[in-house]
């Protein structure tokens, strides 16, 4: 399966970079968008591993839980 590079503009909003096979790849990749971006922005860039382009942007765009950190 491929990794699927992303720009998530707002939480609804996708912008299509790159598809690479290879992990290393796809993660230098990634690392390389995230240092073009200014420090003051909202929009970060994504890596996911999915299938196909259309459950990429599914799982990108579904809402993710809360996390909850037990101090006690």
């Amino acid at each position: 399966m491929p990794y699927f590079i992303y720009r998530v503009i707002d939480p609804r909003k996708l912008e299509y970079i790159d598809t690479l096979e290879n992990y290393k790849e796809a993660r230098d990749s990634a690392r390389a968008h995230r240092v073009d971006l200014p420090r003051d922005t909202d929009i970060i860039v994504r890596m996911i591993f999915a299938k196909s382009q259309a459950e990429a942007e599914k799982l990108l765009l579904a809402p993710r839980e809360e996390r909850y950190i037990d101090e006690g």
